[in-house]
C-alpha cells in the first residue's frame, strides 16, 4: 500500500513537471561574463544566481508568459519577457554600468514593471536599508521615507501617514492580502514585524482601483522574504542591542529549495523597557515585547505557481499614561497595557495558460485584541476576523496593450467579550470589480483603469439606549465608482516625466458610525454619526525626474480634494470629565510634495550625497486646518562606500543631519510644535574571519541627544518628550 501511495504522488508530481527551460549567459557591455547576477521569477518566486562563467539555468519553467529580473550590484536592473514557445530557451543578456542605486520591480501596482517603467511613481525600500538606518520598529524605519510619517505612542506604538492620511486612509498589505487590525484606533500599531520582510512599497496617494475601500490615502505594500535559490539551504541568525530602551531583537531563519518545492520559517524575539528622554528619566510603562513567526511552502509546475504563507506575530504593550513616574529597567509591562495576538494565513496561486494567466490570493486574518486595565482580566476584548479574496485575470498581450480585470472581496466579523465596548459587534461584506488598461509605445506609457464597489455594514445592539457603551442596530450600504488615469513620457534622454489623476474612496468605519463612549486611547468622550456619508477624493500626481550617471534630482507635486471628510471635532460639552466629540464631516484638501536629490561625484566613486525635503498642507473647506498634520521636514545624509581589506568589504559610513521645522498650521484643538534638529551616524559592513562571515551595523541616533516632541506624539499633550540618544549594534550571521 505505501509503495502504490507512493508511486501515485510520484506519478502526480511528474504530471506537474514542466520540460520548458531557460538558460543563457549574463555578461557586461564589453561581453565579458558576469558572476553572481541575481536572476529572479517574480511570478515563481524562483530565483538564480550566475555561476563563474556568467551562466544561469532554470528547469521546470510552465508554457506561456513569464518576466525575468536581472539585478547586480553596480548594473542596471534589466528586466526581460519570454514567451516559452518550445522546451530550451535560450537568453542572453548585456547589463549596463549605473552607478545609483538599482531599479526594482514594483509589486503592488497592476503591471509589475521595473520602476522606470511604471506609470506611477511608487517609493521602494528594502529592509536592509531601513534597518541599517538603525530603527527600533518597523514604523520608524517607514518614516525616513519621503512622504511618510508616523503617529507615535512612545516606541512601541506607531500609524504610518501618508501625505497626511493615516488611520483607516492608509491600507497595510503583507503577504498579498490586506492586514486588518482593528486601525480604527490610534493606539492600535500595525502587528508587523520586519523580520521575514524583504522590501516595503509605498503608494503615496489613492489607489481604491486596485485595493478598494480604505486606500483612499494610500497603500504600504510589504513584500515578503524572498525564497532561497534552487538546490540551496540556507540559515541565518541576527541580534540587534539598543542601548536607550535596553533592548534586544533577535532572529533566526531557515529556507530551502528544490527545482519545484520551496520552504522557509523565521522567528524573531523584541523585548525593550521604558525608553530614556534627554535627561535621563525613563517614560513609565512604554515598554513591551514581541514574539512573531513566519513560515512558507511554496510550488511550481508546468501550469501554476502557488505559495502558501503564515504569520504569527503577539505583542505585550504597555500604555504609557503617567509620563515621567516609576524609574524601572524592567520589561514585564505594567497596567494599563494591551495584548494583541495576530494570525495571518495567505495563499497565492497563479494559474499559467498559452498566453495568459489568471493570479488569485485568498486570505484569513485573525486579530485579537484585549486591554488590561487593572488585572489580568480583559475590560476590552475584540475579535476581528477577516476573509480576504482577490482575483485578476491578465489578458494575452495585443501588440502593445496589456489588460486585466478583476475582483476582489471581503467578509469580516468584529465580536466583542470584554465588560467594556468601543464598537458594537458587527459583519461587513465588501465586493469590488475593476479593469485595468496599459499600453505603450515609443517612450511613452499611458495607463486607465475603471472600478465599482459596495460594502455593506451590519451591526447589532447592545445596552441601554441613551447609556454609555450602549448602541443602536445599524445596517448601512456604501457604494463608489472610481478611476484612474496615468501617462509617463521621456522629456530627453535623462528625464522623465509622469502625470496621474485618480479617485478613491473610503466607508465611514464601525467607531466612526456608532461609537458611544470614553475611548481611552484618545482620552475623551467619542459620539459616532450614522448619517456619515462615504468619503470620495481626487488628486493629482506630478512627478518629474532627471537622472544622469552622477546626478538624480526629482520633484513630486500633489493636489488632494476631499468630499465629505471626515473627522471627531470638540462639542464643548464635558462628561464624566472628559471632553465630548462628535464625528462630522466636511470638504477638506491636502497638497504639497516632495523634493530631492543625489549627487555622485566623479571620480570620487565613493562619496554619497542625498537630500529631500517635504511638505503637506491640510484644510477644511472653511480653510481651519486638518489635524495630525506632519511638520515639513528636510534631511541630508552624507554616504560613503568603501573596502579596507578581504577580512572587511561592503563597507559604508553614514552622517544624517534631519531638520523638522515648526509645525504652526493646527487644528482648533492641537497645539502648535517646535522645530527641532536629529543628528546621525551610522557605520557596518561585511567582515569575513577564517570561515566565519557576518555583516556588522553601528548606528548612533540622535546622537546630540536632542529634547524634542513630534507633532505626531500622542504623549505631545502631557509634555513627554520623543526618545533622546540610542545606539544599535547589529550583528548578521550566516551559518
Amino acid at each position: 500500500m505505501k509503495k502504490f501511495i507512493l508511486s501515485l504522488i510520484l506519478g502526480f508530481t511528474t504530471l506537474l513537471q514542466a520540460q520548458n527551460s531557460i538558460s543563457g549567459t549574463v555578461s557586461n557591455t564589453a561581453n565579458q561574463p558576469l558572476k553572481g547576477v541575481s536572476i529572479y521569477i517574480p511570478e515563481l518566486h524562483k530565483g538564480t544566481i550566475t555561476n563563474e562563467n556568467g551562466k544561469y539555468l532554470f528547469n521546470n519553467l510552465p508554457n506561456g508568459s513569464i518576466t525575468l529580473t536581472f539585478v547586480s550590484i553596480g548594473f542596471a536592473t534589466l528586466q526581460k519577457t519570454i514567451l516559452l514557445s518550445q522546451k530550451e530557451n535560450q537568453v542572453d543578456v548585456s547589463l549596463e554600468e549605473a552607478v545609483f542605486q538599482m531599479d526594482e520591480v514594483i509589486v503592488s501596482t497592476a503591471f509589475n514593471k521595473l520602476q522606470s517603467q511604471n506609470v506611477m511613481k511608487v517609493e521602494h525600500a528594502s529592509m536592509k536599508s531601513l534597518q541599517q538606518k538603525g530603527t527600533a520598529t518597523l514604523i520608524e524605519g517607514l518614516a525616513t521615507i519621503p512622504g511618510v510619517s508616523q503617529v507615535s505612542t512612545g516606541t512601541s506604538i506607531g500609524k504610518p501617514v501618508i501625505r497626511g492620511l493615516s488611520g483607516n486612509r492608509v491600507l497595510v498589505y503583507s503577504q498579498g492580502v490586506r492586514l486588518e487590525n482593528q486601525q480604527f484606533g490610534d493606539e492600535h500599531g500595525l502587528g508587523l514585524n520586519d523580520a521575514g520582510v524583504e522590501s516595503v512599497e509605498v503608494i503615496k496617494g489613492p489607489a481604491s482601483l486596485l485595493y478598494g475601500s480604505d486606500a483612499l490615502g494610500g497603500v504600504l505594500y510589504f513584500n515578503p522574504e524572498k525564497f532561497a535559490e534552487a538546490h540551496t539551504f540556507k540559515t541565518n541568525f541576527s541580534q540587534k542591542f539598543f542601548s536607550n530602551t535596553l533592548g534586544s531583537n533577535s532572529t533566526l531563519g531557515l529556507k530551502a529549495s528544490t527545482e519545484s518545492w520551496k520552504f522557509l520559517a523565521r522567528g524573531s524575539y523584541n523585548t525593550h523597557s521604558d525608553y530614556t528622554v534627554p535627561d535621563g528619566n525613563r517614560v513609565a510603562n512604554t515598554r513591551y515585547n514581541e514574539s512573531d513567526f513566519k513560515t512558507a511552502v511554496g510550488y511550481n509546475g508546468s501550469k501554476i505557481s502557488s505559495v502558501l504563507r503564515y504569520n504569527f506575530n503577539k505583542l505585550d504593550l504597555g500604555i504609557p499614561e503617567n509620563g515621567i513616574a516609576e524609574q524601572t529597567t524592567s520589561k514585564n509591562t505594567a497596567f494599563p497595557r494591551q495584548g494583541v495576538f495576530n494570525n495571518l494565513l495567505s495563499w497565492n496561486t497563479i494559474l499559467f495558460f498559452q498566453n495568459s494567466k489568471l493570479d488569485f490570493d485568498l486570505g484569513y486574518i485573525n486579530n485579537d485584541r484585549s486591554e488590561f486595565t487593572e488585572s489580568n482580566t480583559p475590560s476590552l476584548h475584540m475579535k476581528l476576523a477577516t476573509f480576504n479574496y482577490d482575483a485578476k485575470y491578465h489578458f494575452p498581450k495585443i501588440g502593445k496593450l496589456e489588460s486585466i480585470i478583476g475582483v476582489q472581496g471581503m467578509h469580516q466579523t468584529n465580536r466583542n467579550s470584554g465588560i467594556e465596548y468601543l464598537i458594537p459587534d458587527a459583519d461587513t461584506n465588501d465586493v469590488g470589480v475593476f479593469g485595468t488598461v496599459n499600453y505603450d509605445w515609443k517612450s511613452s506609457i499611458i495607463q486607465a483603469g475603471l472600478r465599482f464597489d459596495s460594502r455593506n455594514i451590519t451591526s447589532e445592539s447592545q445596552g441601554i439606549v441613551g447609556s454609555e457603551g450602549s448602541f443602536r442596530a445599524l445596517t448601512q450600504s456604501f457604494h463608489s465608482v472610481n478611476a484612474s488615469l496615468g501617462y509617463k513620457t521621456n522629456l530627453g534622454e535623462n528625464m522623465t516625466f509622469r502625470l496621474n489623476l485618480a479617485s478613491g474612496f473610503r466607508a465611514p468605519n464601525l467607531a466612526e458610525l456608532t461609537s458611544n463612549g470614553i475611548h481611552e486611547g484618545t482620552n475623551r468622550y467619542e459620539i459616532g454619526n450614522a448619517a456619515l456619508k462615504t468619503e470620495q477624493n481626487v488628486q493629482t500626481d506630478l512627478n518629474l525626474e532627471y537622472n544622469t550617471s552622477h546626478f538624480e534630482f526629482f520633484a513630486n507635486g500633489f493636489y488632494n480634494h476631499i468630499n465629505h471628510y471626515i473627522y471627531a471635532a470638540p462639542s464643548g460639552v464635558i462628561l464624566d470629565g472628559n471632553a465630548v466629540f462628535h464625528y462630522i464631516q466636511n470638504n477638506a484638501m491636502l497638497y504639497g510634495g516632495e523634493i530631492g536629490l543625489h549627487f555622485h561625484p566623479h571620480p570620487l566613486d565613493w562619496l554619497h550625497f542625498e537630500s529631500n525635503f517635504e511638505t503637506v498642507t491640510g484644510k477644511k473647506q472653511n480653510q481651519e486646518y486638518l489635524p495630525l498634520i506632519p511638520a515639513n521636514s528636510w534631511n541630508n545624509t552624507l554616504r560613503t562606500e568603501f573596502t579596507i581589506s578581504k577580512w572587511f568589504t561592503d563597507g559604508f559610513a553614514t552622517t544624517s543631519l534631519n531638520r523638522t521645522f515648526r509645525q504652526s498650521n493646527v487644528s482648533g484643538f492641537e497645539t502648535s510644535s517646535n522645530g527641532y534638529t536629529l543628528f546621525n551616524i551610522g557605520f557596518g559592513g561585511k567582515i569575513t574571519v577564517g570561515k566565519t562571515i557576518f555583516d556588522l551595523t553601528i548606528n548612533g541616533n540622535n546622537l546630540l541627544n536632542e529634547k524634542y516632541i513630534a507633532h505626531l506624539s500622542r504623549l505631545k499633550t502631557d509634555g513627554v518628550p520623543n526618545i533622546g540618544r540610542n545606539l544599535v549594534l547589529g550583528l548578521n550571521f550566516a551559518i
